[in-house]
């Protein structure tokens, strides 16, 4: 075979022995219409009918053996040595009654099978594979996408979680520095109020006593929490370091 050409695909075994069938099933109504049975048994055999089913039988079989050499099945060559034996062991027979008997038998292969499902096979379409050849070197592409994500989103998670961190600690020490100058403020203005003579009872003395000590109440949760704020951003910096450097 010229290497030039491409081999007949073939998807299974099914698809070759289907393509058998239908090449002695089409040969068996031809000789049944042009040679109609002899009623009264096999005692009264056309001959003539038989010996033109055993050429055409003997022709199919040259047919698919000098074919088989150029033929795949799901990729895979056919060997020429063991075809024959496989798919068209009943087409060599010396009896001509088997002959006709097996012949027969393809033709009304469908309509014995009552009790079976109708199996379809579609006409090999190249459009069909090669669109299948396209979606699998999208899911390949794909694979290898998510292979990269996975060695670079660990990272970038691990980044972006520690400086979200330490903008958090960056505000929270902003809001004490606020806090603690405002004390000071009022630290002073205390200070300054009591030492001024004559000076009566202030307005609003008890809400201003009360913010005062909500102030400074803030301030010490502020001064007792902050070390406990400080470890854990130290524990998620290490964390985020480990990560990085396993990735």
């Amino acid at each position: 075979m010229d290497s030039a050409h491409r081999k007949i695909e073939l998807q299974s075994p099914e698809d070759l022995t289907y393509l058998i069938n239908n090449v002695r099933r089409a040969a068996a109504e031809h000789i049944g219409a042009a040679f109609p049975p002899v009623e009264g048994g096999a005692a009264e055999e056309d001959e003539l009918r038989v010996e033109i089913e055993g050429m055409i039988n003997d022709y199919i079989y040259q047919t698919f053996t000098l074919a088989a050499p150029n033929l795949s099945i799901n990729g895979f060559e056919l060997d020429a040595r063991t075809f024959p034996a496989v798919y068209l062991a009943d087409l060599r027979t010396t009896n001509p009654k088997k002959t006709r008997s097996s012949a027969a038998a393809a033709a009304n292969a469908s309509t014995q099978n009552t009790g079976g499902p109708d199996v379809q096979y579609e006409p090999f379409d190249a459009r069909k594979r090669a669109r299948l050849e396209d979606l699998v070197r999208e899911e390949e592409d794909l694979m290898r996408e998510i292979a990269a994500l996975k060695h670079t989103i660990p990272a970038a998670t691990a980044k972006g979680y520690a400086e979200g961190f330490w903008e958090g600690v960056k505000a929270d020490e902003a809001i004490f520095e606020e806090v603690r100058r405002n004390t000071q403020l009022q630290d002073e203005k205390s200070k300054t109020a009591t030492l001024l003579p004559g000076l009566g009872q202030l307005e609003r003395q008890a809400d201003i006593e009360r913010g005062y000590l909500g102030v400074v109440e803030t301030l010490g949760r502020l001064r007792r929490d902050l070390p406990a704020v400080v470890a854990k951003m130290e524990r998620a910096r290490i964390a985020g370091e480990y990560t990085v450097t396993e990735r």
